[in-house]
């Protein structure tokens, strides 16, 4: 079997400029005209593909970021839009060749296959689904999604003398007045009212997109599409049907029983939107570091990180502010938190909003398991190769939440309190997970929803949407007096809008981080070690193999998730309120 080299250092020229088209054009004729007559030319092409296209996404990456990094800047909202407009679509058909002219050769079997079998799949699928017409409607797409971000990054509310962006007002849901938390959480309402219709109708216009590019490349609707465009080889929308099942009947409960607890100790006559982060002993918001100390914060991440693994830490350690991390909360930035792999400079960027509260340092660590998952697998010949399916990226990330719960204490003096407050941050930790199990389930049927209902009303939309939430959310928080808002909730989650279908891999992923922290309560070591192997394999196996590396299993079914729940919640009564 033949390795693939690094990509040659003379098929690119020095200094690259892929923001013109006419620069990048020669060299994909260059491999499209390339003769591959023997396994030693198939590598090397692959090489050089796999190095032109890494210039090409690191400069497609780096627009991005800049973009959410500052939506309120034109030139460099100019500079993205041209790159999708002018660069991206003209690639795409010659990608699609390479593609075709990868997979008619006949020395690829002469290759790895069992690092090369998962992209002869995926490249199979990607060219049964290429269609010409729809690179101009993906075009349009990012173009929507683009203005969704510019109109979410431009939320901002004047608050008690004081213009703050929408993450920044979220602190306020920890404060212990009630009065003021139900201000500030109706003044971000208010804000994101303001645009429902908005988002409603751009909405529609992606439905439509979408629904096109399904049509258009031979799919009865875009769920079937979307299945086949991210390679969900490996289960159906019926387990994803069955994961929504099992949520309702392990999960959703005990969500309900935490919700009646919570009106109980807070001794309120009904539990409203407000009421949901405070600390029910009414203890003040949990502050592990102040807003304008990002440098503490990223510093304490690394000692936190250092108590579970030091090679990690140390990997942490070398991401810097401003090159591979833009961490703090500001005006025209955009909400959210992402981690963007820069391949031909084979680092990490790790983007967020981070406003002192602890579901940063929650943000922080599951973006850095995304950057040690990419740092694990960046080495990995060819590019096409490197990245692991979404489902087991999600654990890397997740599984840096859970395991390294027991050493949140660097964030809290516990001189002074008893390590209450860092009980107070694994409670937040737990009953979040617990939480997002019925909100990845809602987020999933309900795109479900969408996409097999094509022409739907938005009216009929809103009306899907509150029955979802009905059957799968707590039937405990009182939305009196602010229905119109509970129906337009869906219009805060940024993955319907920006990545169609793109949420079940958090839920799939948490079963795994879930069972990865079990492993990790038994044999700490063996745990970390069967982490870092599965983070090293990349995109070279098939999701279950990924899982299985990892020590833990895949699957979506009751019979994973039931056992799961009880451990947390027995870990959850074990600590301190």
């Amino acid at each position: 079997m033949t390795a693939i080299p690094a990509g040659s250092s003379t098929f690119l020229p020095a200094n690259l400029d892929c923001s013109d088209f006419a620069n990048l054009q020669p060299l994909y004729e260059d491999l499209l005209n390339r003769p591959l007559d023997s396994v030693k030319a198939l590598s090397q092409w692959l090489a050089d593909f796999s190095a032109l296209t890494e210039a090409v996404s690191e400069y497609g990456s780096r627009t991005y970021i800049d973009k959410a990094c500052h939506t309120d800047d034109k030139a460099i909202e100019s500079k993205y839009l041209s790159f999708i407009e002018n660069v991206s679509p003209k690639i795409q058909p010659l990608y699609f060749e390479l593609q075709k002219k990868y997979l008619a050769c006949e020395h690829t079997s002469a290759l790895d296959q069992s690092n090369f079998g998962t992209l002869d799949r995926e490249w199979r699928t990607d060219v049964g689904l290429f269609r010409q017409e729809n690179i101009p409607l993906r075009t349009d797409e990012a173009k929507l999604v683009s203005e969704y971000d510019k109109l979410n990054g431009s939320m901002t509310v004047l608050f008690d003398g004081v213009e703050r962006t929408l993450p920044q007002l979220a602190k306020y849901s920890e404060q212990t007045d009630r009065a003021l938390r139900q201000r500030a959480w109706e003044a971000a309402e208010a804000k994101r009212m303001e645009q429902k219709q908005t988002l409603d109708d751009l909405f529609d216009k992606l439905l439509s997109n979408r629904q096109q590019q399904a049509i258009n490349a031979g799919d009865k609707d875009y769920r079937q599409h979307a299945w086949k465009s991210r390679y969900r080889f490996d289960y159906t929308p019926q387990d994803c049907e069955s994961f929504a099942e099992a949520v309702e009947a392990t999960c959703t409960p005990l969500v309900r029983e935490l919700d009646r607890k919570r009106r109980a100790a807070l001794k309120v006559p009904t539990l409203r939107p407000w009421d949901l982060s405070v600390d029910v002993l009414g203890r003040g918001p949990l502050t592990p570091f102040f807003q304008e100390e990002i440098l503490s914060f990223v510093e304490r991440t690394t000692r936190v990180i250092e108590r579970v693994s030091p090679r990690l830490a140390k990997q942490f350690q070398t991401l810097r502010m401003g090159t591979h991390l833009d961490l703090e909360s500001r005006s025209g930035k955009r909400p959210g938190g992402f981690q963007s792999s820069l391949e031909q400079s084979r680092q990490p960027f790790i983007f967020m909003n981070a406003t002192g509260r602890q579901a940063d340092v929650e943000t922080l660590l599951h973006e850095a398991g995304h950057a040690f998952h990419y740092i694990a697998s960046s080495t990995i010949e060819p590019i096409f190769t490197r990245h692991a399916p979404l489902e087991f990226c999600e654990v890397a990330s997740m599984s840096m939440e859970l395991l390294t719960a027991d050493a949140l204490d660097v964030f809290y003096d516990t001189s002074v309190d008893q390590g209450s407050a860092h009980a107070r941050a694994k409670r937040i930790l737990y009953e979040g997970i617990l939480r997002i199990f019925p909100w990845i389930a809602v987020v999933d049927s309900f795109q479900h929803w969408l996409y097999t209902h094509p022409g739907h009303s938005q009216t009929s939309r809103q009306d899907a949407w509150l029955n979802i939430t009905g059957r799968l959310m707590s039937s405990e928080v009182d939305w009196s007096g602010y229905e119109i808002s509970r129906k337009y909730l869906w219009q805060r989650q940024v993955h319907i809008f920006n990545y169609p279908f793109y949420y079940i891999e958090y839920g799939i992923a948490q079963l795994g981080a879930l069972q990865l922290w079990m492993n990790y309560q038994r044999d700490p070591e063996g745990a970390i070690e069967h982490y870092l192997k599965g983070l090293a394999l990349g995109g070279t196996r098939p999701l279950p193999d990924l899982f299985a590396a990892a020590g833990v299993r895949f699957d979506l079914s009751r019979a994973t998730l039931e056992p799961l729940m009880q451990e947390l919640g027995r870990q959850l009564d074990a600590l301190p309120a």
